[in-house]
Order: structure tokens, then sequence, then C-alpha cells
């Protein structure tokens, strides 16, 4: 609903702007035409004009492969959509509070795209939706770090939400636009691709609040699904920024379109070679990825290997596991690297829960400030060690099997006690479970035998 409405207002906008601009919907499609009027269709009326007519009209919208064909973007979106409302009563209500926004309003739409934004982070919280949405303290960070600019073409090959996206618009707008050109190219530079239906549309309505006027450029397809060979000089991009799917695992005849060194169903790592390929010379990169990434071996040692020696691995940012609670409790850690040059040295550094709070959660999350205090001024100049950074050559990496499991150096080792006392305590720890065990056993059988 929100995404028609913004559409609707996006167009009377182009309408009055553009001469000769026409809708890509149908009159009898538009919001204005069956929604806008407070006292218009509703009850069952309203609920099979959208399931018998609405629906199915957006489906099956004829499209084109034109440059700017906003067709396209309705028809992704709602191919694979359906409304689970099943009162018409209702549905008119949720539709009359949406007439109330105008999202030609610039203050209007600023606002309503802050409540967008912790919608999709209170999704952290509701099942699988959680794995589309990487927290927004991150994205900021890294594209703070990548430093994204117009004219340069970024992509994420499975941007969920949008939120690198976002971050990254964001980012450029504060910095860098100054004129109409530097806002075209920044429009123009945008590549992105989600495979699940839900975070499509929740991208594609998350670009459209940002004043994107033609977020076709978010494609609802799978990336891994295009052979790696066929990606070609044309493809490649000069910034990626992403937090690809990890701990799942492909599907059957996937990794059929690797190099058989690469093969593999774990998801990340797929991603993992194909960013490598997709970046230009001088080409940048943030990526999230889990710890077993950093220690795995295999397929996961030969592509560190081929990271290490195809770009400049130089950064590497801890982050504790609560970073991406309720969704995930995993270690995580954010890959910098940049494309042309091997990998000489790589820093480390190890970020910490604030003082005072034993983890992220929900009502405490991490936040960008968290993030700020160590990166060094440009081209990473000034850096120094400390208690939470730390810098290995790559040559102690290759050493150690391209292991990036690295631990900080700086950090005292544990004290776990005295073995002895330890392991006593176990014993009676273990006694006393078995002595509670036979009182269960004993009541169980009482209770039986009665």
């Amino acid at each position: 609903m929100f995404f028609l409405k913004i559409i609707d207002d996006q167009d009377q906008e182009l309408e009055l702007l553009s001469d000769g601009y026409r809708s890509p919907l149908p009159t009898r499609l538009q919001w204005r035409t069956w929604a806008a009027d407070p006292e218009g269709i509703t009850g069952e009326e309203l609920l099979t004009f959208i399931n018998a007519q609405l629906f199915p009209a957006l489906k099956e919208l004829p499209v084109s492969n034109k440059p700017g064909d906003r067709r396209r973007v309705v028809h992704d979106v709602f191919e694979d959509a359906y409304n689970y409302m099943k009162s018409g009563q209702l549905i008119r209500q949720v539709v009359n509070k949406i007439n109330g926004i105008d999202f030609n309003n610039l203050t209007e739409r600023q606002h309503f795209g802050e409540i967008y934004e912790q919608i999709l982070n209170d999704l952290q919280s509701a099942g699988n939706a959680g794995e589309y949405y990487t927290p927004r303290a991150v994205t900021a960070f890294m594209a703070q770090q990548v430093d994204p600019r117009p004219g340069e073409t970024l992509l994420d090959p499975a941007c969920g939400t949008g939120g690198f996206l976002s971050c990254a618009i964001r980012h450029m707008r504060e910095r860098y636009v100054k004129k109409t050109t530097d806002e075209w190219q920044l429009q123009n530079g945008l590549r992105a691709v989600e495979k699940k239906q839900l975070p499509h549309m929740l991208c594609v309505t998350h670009m459209l609040l940002h004043g994107i006027e033609d977020p076709s450029f978010v494609r609802h397809d799978n990336t891994l699904a295009r052979p790696y060979i066929s990606w070609e000089k044309s493809d490649r991009v000069d910034i990626v920024l992403t937090n690809p799917p990890f701990g799942g695992r492909e599907e059957d005849g996937i990794e059929s379109n690797f190099p058989q060194h690469f093969r593999t169903r774990e998801t990340a790592d797929l991603f993992l070679a194909l960013i490598i390929r997709l970046l230009k010379p001088g080409g940048r990169a943030g990526v999230v990825l889990p710890d077993g990434t950093l220690f795995g071996e295999g397929v996961k040692t030969r592509l560190k290997e081929h990271l290490m020696e195809e770009c400049n691995l130089h950064t590497i940012v801890r982050l504790p596991n609560s970073v991406f609670r309720p969704y995930a409790s995993i270690g995580t850690n954010l890959l910098f690297f940049e494309k042309g040059e091997p990998t000489k040295e790589t820093w480390y550094w190890e970020h910490r829960v604030p003082e005072g709070q034993k983890a992220y959660s929900m009502t405490r999350p991490i936040r960008l400030e968290h993030l700020a205090d160590w990166w060094g001024g440009p081209a990473r100049k000034g850096r120094e060690e400390s208690p939470r950074a730390w810098k290995v050559s790559a040559e102690a990496v290759k050493a150690r099997g391209y292991n990036l499991d690295i631990k900080n150096p700086h950090a005292e080792a544990a004290d776990h006690g005295d073995p002895e006392t330890l392991l006593a305590g176990l014993g009676r720890a273990e006694t006393e479970m078995a002595a509670i065990r036979d009182q269960l056993k004993a009541i169980l059988t009482e209770a039986l035998a009665r």
C-alpha cells in the first residue's frame, strides 16, 4: 500500500514537471482512482477489487527493457506479492491512514522515512525477516569508510531491504552532491539484486522514500544464478557494500556456476568469490562475513588466498556476537579491501560493547558513535597499535595457512582458575545431578505405579 501511494504521488509530481509524462499504471489502477476518496469503496467490494483486479493486473503489466520504464518497477514488486488481509473494512482504514501522508512534501517524506527505517529495524525480531536487516550503525560505518562518490558504480549483490544503499545515498548527498548532475550521477550509479520477494519490495519502497526516481536498478533475482565467467569487464563496479547471507546453503546446481576450486554450497563463500571478480582495478569493498570464513579451511582457504593475492585486505573489524541480536548471535567481521594490489599487511580492530553494558540488544543496539573512534586519517594514515588494534603481515597469515582468525595479542588471557579446583567442582556437580536424576526416577516410578 505504501509503495502504491508513493508511486502515485511521484507520478502526480512528474506529470506537472515533465511534459508528456504518463503514469506506468492504467487509470483504474492508480491510487488516486480507487483509494484516495476516504468515502470510496470498502468492505467486500474493495477486497474483491484488490484480489481480482488490482493484484492480477499489476503482476501482468507489460514491461520493456528501456531505461526508466517504471512499469518494470511495479511489475517486479507485485510479481510474487499477495494480499493476506481478509477484511475490506480494515483495508479501507489502512488506506485512509496512508492517504494522510504527502510523499511529495520533503519534510513529511523524511519523517516517514525515519518511521520506515524503524519498521525495518523492528523486522529484525520478526522471524526470518531479520536476515534482511543489517544494523544501521554497521551499514552507516561501512559506507563512511568505503566513501562512495557520485560517478562511481556501487553494487549490493544481496541487498535485503536496502540498508547499505540508503546509507551510501545519504553519505554521498551529505558530502558530495552539490548540483543536479551530481544527483544524476548518484542515481545512475546504483546497482542491487535481491533474491526474495518481501525484502525486494521493502527495498524498492525504501529507495522511493530516498527520492530515487527509478528504482528498477533493484533487480528481483539471484546474483549467484549467473555463471561466474559470464560476468565481464562491462559488469564491473567501483564499490561493493554488502552483507551476504551466511550460514545458508544454495540449492543444487548453483555451485556449478563457479570454477571448480571455488565450488561450495555455502552462500557467503560464493558471494566473496564473485565480489572479488566484480570489482574494477582500484575498486573498494566493505563486506560483512562470519567468523567461520576467517578460520575455515578447504574452499575458504583458497578464497582467502585469492582475496589476498588480488586485493589489499587492509582492515578487519571484529564485532561481538550480540551485534545482530535477536535474529542471530554469531561472531561477525567487517572486511575492507581494495582490488589491484596484493595484501602486505592487515589491520585488525576489536570492537567491544560499551562499558556498563554486557551485550547489545533490541533496546540497547549498536550505534554509529560506538564504531567511530578508530580508523585513521586519509588513506588510513596515522594508525597506531593499541589495546584494541593490531596489524599482521601477509607473510604471517600465509604461514598460518591463511587463517585470518587472529585474536587480539594485547588481550590478557582469561584466568579460569586452578585446574584441580575446577575438576573437583565438576565432580561435585555431576554427583548432585546424579542424585537429582535418581530422585526424579523414584517419583516417576511411584506415580506410574498408582
